[in-house]
C-alpha cells in the first residue's frame, strides 16, 4: 500500500511571524507559506495542510486564500470548531477539513479531539461543511471510543494523533504502536480512511511501517526543520522516500 504525504506548512508562517507579526503588510515579510508549495509538489507531496488558529499565531486568513488559489494540490484545512473558523472554511473551500482541539495555551496541538464528548456540538459543523462538498477528518487519539464516535458522526476520515508515539522511547514505543494498530484496524473496519500525524520525523517513521491500513501521513515540523539544512524540496523528497518502506 502506497502512503500519501500531506505537508503541513504552518511553521513556514511561524518563521515569518517571528519577525513580521506586527508588520503584516511589509514588503519584506518573508517567508510566505505559498513560496514553499512548489517545492513541496516537486518533492512528492500529495496535499498541503494548513491550520489557521483563532489567535492567528502563524497562518493568516490571507495565507489560506493564497495557498488555495496557487497550490494546485488538495488543501487540508485544520480548524477548531468555532463559527469564525467555519465561516472561513466555507470561503476558502478546501478539499478537506480536519477538526482539531485548540487552546490558546498550547504551543502546538496537544492531544486529540474528544469527538464522543463533543458529539452534539460537532454535528452541525460537520453537516455544514459536508453540504459544501468538503470531506471531514477528525484529529483523535488512537482510542477505540473516539474511532467509533467519528464513524457515527459521519466523518470520512480520522487522523490518529501520533504525539504519544513520537514522545515514547524504549518499551513504551511498542505500547504506542500497538495502540495505533488497534485504532487503525478499528477505523478501517468501520469504513474510515485512516491517516496519522503529529511528531512523525525522519527517525521514528520506521516504527510506523507495520501499523496497518494507514492512508496518509501529515507531517510539518520535521520537514520544515530539515529544510533549513537541505532545502524544502529535498526535505520533502527524503520523507517520501522513507515512506516507501511502509508495509501496512
Amino acid at each position: 500500500m502506497s502512503l500519501l504525504l500531506g505537508v503541513n506548512i504552518d511553521h513556514v508562517a511561524t518563521l515569518r511571524q517571528a519577525r513580521y507579526a506586527l508588520l503584516p503588510d511589509s514588503p519584506n515579510a518573508e517567508p510566505s507559506p505559498v513560496s514553499v508549495v512548489e517545492d513541496a509538489k516537486a518533492g512528492g507531496a500529495d496535499s498541503i495542510t494548513i491550520h489557521v488558529r483563532v489567535d492567528r499565531r502563524h497562518m493568516q486568513d490571507a495565507d489560506a486564500f493564497a495557498v488555495k488559489e496557487q497550490c494546485g494540490l488538495p488543501i487540508n484545512l485544520e480548524m477548531g470548531n468555532t463559527q469564525e473558523m467555519l465561516a472561513l472554511a466555507l470561503k476558502v473551500n478546501p478539499e478537506f477539513v480536519c477538526l482539531v482541539p485548540e487552546t490558546r495555551e498550547e504551543v502546538t496541538t496537544e492531544g486529540g479531539l474528544d469527538v464522543a464528548g463533543l458529539f452534539e456540538s460537532l454535528q452541525p459543523t460537520i453537516k455544514t461543511l459536508q453540504a459544501a462538498g468538503i470531506k471531514i477528518s477528525m484529529f483523535i487519539d488512537p482510542d477505540i471510543e473516539q474511532i467509533e464516535a467519528s464513524a457515527r458522526i459521519g466523518a470520512e476520515m480520522v487522523e490518529l494523533h501520533t504525539g504519544c508515539f513520537a514522545n515514547a522511547f524504549g518499551p513504551q514505543r511498542k505500547v504506542e504502536v500497538d495502540r495505533l494498530t488497534a485504532a487503525s484496524t478499528k477505523g478501517h473496519t468501520l469504513g474510515l480512511q485512516v491517516n496519522a500525524g503529529h511528531g512523525i520525523n525522519y527517525t521514528n517513521i520506521v516504527d510506523l511501517y507495520d501499523v496497518p491500513h494507514l492512508a496518509e501521513f501529515n507531517i510539518g515540523h520535521s520537514i520544515v526543520a530539515r529544510s533549513v539544512r537541505v532545502g524544502f524540496q529535498q526535505a520533502v523528497a527524503e520523507m517520501t522516500e522513507l515512506m516507501k518502506g511502509y508495509r501496512g
